[in-house]
């Protein structure tokens, strides 16, 4: 679960902490009679740049960078949330892209979260104000729009992420620290990460990079070799740092953006199914321990009140450990959704995030040794897992 760092007097990181060491890269300064901004390098921070061939596949860094930095933008919020010294007021700053000619502009949530006003520059000296069109907590994900002519706008090209690979070049282009259109570069260190949302549920099939991102690029594009944004930089992990890049960030990715952000421009929100379980998966060793399926997702918990609870659906009650891991055990185990033998805990979670609240979903589970069909009609998401 990511935790908010506590707010100064003074100074403060907007960030979100996951386990210690996940950071959203938007950076805020808060107004408690100052306006100073204190940044701490990170120690031993080095991170290799990718070399891009020139050929059909794409172009140079340099040539990237011409072509999509126009359509780059800074972000600046005016926020205003509660703290033990009663309202604090700040700004939050971070970046966003152009995605067409009717001003539309993604960004992280976080970047506006809390915002009483929004303001884009296009360059250091064109703050326009812009209006929040929609907000998805659950995906980190914002729409806003400016009135602006069409001349001064450069859609970026939505690309495919199914199709990144490990290794693939890519370039991050951002305001980290608001430094206008900076530019980095590196490779996709991984692929099918999951990393907390804003209101603490999961976004799934996260791209993983070393192209070097810091507070203010949250927001940005990550960009293939031809140019195209398959991600959006929302997070970096810090390695217990209070801050600084040290070559692992995390983007959400460009078809989840292109699904979330369809429906925010026209409904202002986006609705996510939901079951209502905590599951993990089974382990070789728990498997063998307490003669459970070798496959499946174990739901360890079933929230009050939720689909699940309301279908029958049981959580666990007895809580081991296993090679050092922690499970609750004692629930049902899921083997199968919608006739899909599943192997594991995020294939459910896959099978949940390509449905729709109120679609039935039927699922064999183990209980107590036998094997049983429930049936749920999967709910809305809700704004706060609690």
């Amino acid at each position: 679960m990511r935790n908010r760092l506590p707010l100064a007097a003074a100074v403060v990181a907007a960030a979100f902490l996951g386990g210690g060491t996940a950071l959203a890269i938007g950076a805020a300064v808060w107004d408690g009679g100052t306006t100073t901004v204190v940044q701490q390098a990170p120690a031993r921070a080095s991170v290799a740049v990718a070399e891009f061939a020139e050929d059909e596949s794409g172009g140079t860094i340099g040539e990237i960078y011409r072509d999509v930095a126009p359509g780059v933008v800074q972000i600046t919020s005016d926020v205003v949330r509660p703290s033990l010294f009663g309202e604090q007021r700040g700004q939050s700053l971070g970046s966003g892209f152009v995605i067409d000619k009717d001003g539309h502009i993604v960004t992280n949530f976080h970047v506006i979260e809390d915002a009483r006003q929004v303001y884009v520059n296009f360059s250091q000296d064109d703050g326009l104000e812009a209006e929040v069109v929609g907000t998805d907590p659950s995906t980190d994900l914002a729409v806003l729009k400016v009135d602006a002519p069409e001349r001064a706008l450069t859609p970026l090209s939505l690309g495919d992420s199914e199709g990144v690979r490990v290794g693939d070049e890519v370039v991050a282009i951002g305001n980290p620290f608001g430094l206008e259109r900076t530019v980095t570069a590196g490779i996709v260190s991984a692929l099918q990460r999951q990393i907390a949302s804003p209101d603490n549920f999961t976004i799934d099939k996260v791209i993983q990079t070393d192209a070097p991102i810091n507070q203010g690029n949250s927001g940005g594009p990550l960009l293939n070799a031809a140019g195209e944004v398959i991600g959006v930089n929302t997070q970096i992990a810090t390695g217990g740092a209070p801050t600084g890049n040290v070559g692992i960030g995390f983007a959400v990715p460009s078809n989840t953006v292109q699904e979330v952000v369809g429906e925010l421009i026209e409904d202002g929100r986006a609705d996510h199914a939901y079951l209502g379980v905590e599951m993990l998966d089974i382990s070789d060793a728990l498997a063998d321990q307490f003669n459970l399926p070798a496959n499946g997702a174990l739901v360890a918990e079933v929230v009050e009140g939720s689909p699940a609870d309301q279908a029958g659906l049981r959580g666990g009650d007895t809580d081991v450990i296993v090679n050092g891991q922690s499970y609750r055990i004692g629930g049902d185990v899921v083997t199968e959704a919608d006739g899909q033998v599943l192997a594991s805990a995020d294939e459910l979670r896959a099978i949940i995030a390509s449905k729709e609240p109120g679609d039935a979903l039927a699922l064999q589970v183990q209980r107590d040794g036998e094997s049983e069909t429930v049936n749920v009609e999967l709910g809305r998401r809700p704004t706060e897992t609690g």
